[in-house]
């Protein structure tokens, strides 16, 4: 088969979820990755089966789990043409002076090192098919937000993006930062009082990924449509 696949992390629920929703519609063969195997084989039953969709525990923070998911997605599919690097955890109440610090433990190393060991297991076979990586950054990481460890995470993801394109300047490999702004996911414990849906950034995520070899969108910034006064 010759339908390019696509490998989504943290694509078990939110963003991810509905991105692979909209990959396969628009001809795609998907990868879908994350920590809850329960949650992606349903989505792979949804999305057409083996044929469309490969379900793959995966955590993002282990080298050897990231190492493992590329060569599954490569003896499955034989080709890897996109990676949208879109696992990610929020932050935890109390700012830089009472947060736990347990928990930014598990942010830094799922939102930065996560992203980067995605990248780096990706990078060869994406070099073989001139592929695209797109980064799920956000609003929060070209903000200043009082005592957020999450957004300071975003702010290396925007740096991971800049950073990545210039390294892979003239491989034909594109690279896309998306930075979504609120967005009503299970990230939030109540639905925001203004804010997108997952299927809005899905649907930023194909714009990007549709676009002509030609054409390297390096950004996307999305942010809700402000209340009326």
């Amino acid at each position: 088969m010759t339908d390019p696949v696509l490998l989504i992390t943290g694509a078990s629920s939110g963003i991810g979820e509905e991105t692979a929703r909209h990959a396969v519609r628009a001809g795609y063969r998907v990868v879908i990755a994350a920590r809850r195997q329960e949650r992606l084989d349903a989505l792979a039953r949804e999305l057409g089966g083996p044929d469309k969709t490969l379900a793959l525990g995966c955590d993002v923070t282990d080298e050897a789990s990231q190492k493992t998911l590329v060569k599954r997605s490569l003896e499955h599919f034989g080709r890897l043409d996109a990676v949208f690097a879109n696992a990610g955890r929020g932050g935890s109440p109390g700012g830089f002076a009472e947060a736990d610090p347990a928990s930014w433990k598990d942010l830094v190393l799922t939102n930065i090192y996560g992203v980067a060991l995605t990248i780096q297991a990706t990078l060869p076979a994406l070099k073989e098919s001139e592929g695209h990586i797109i980064l799920t950054g956000s609003a929060a990481g070209r903000a200043t937000i009082p005592g957020s460890m999450y957004s300071a995470s975003k702010w290396a993801v925007t740096g991971i993006g800049y950073n990545l394109r210039e390294e892979l300047r003239g491989t034909g490999i594109r690279v896309t930062l998306l930075e979504p702004g609120v967005v009503d996911t299970p990230f939030f414990d109540q639905t925001p009082e203004q804010y997108m849906l997952p299927e809005d950034i899905a649907a930023a995520v194909l714009y990007a990924l549709s676009q002509p070899k030609r054409v390297d969108v390096n950004e996307i910034l999305i942010r809700p449509t402000p209340l009326k006064a």
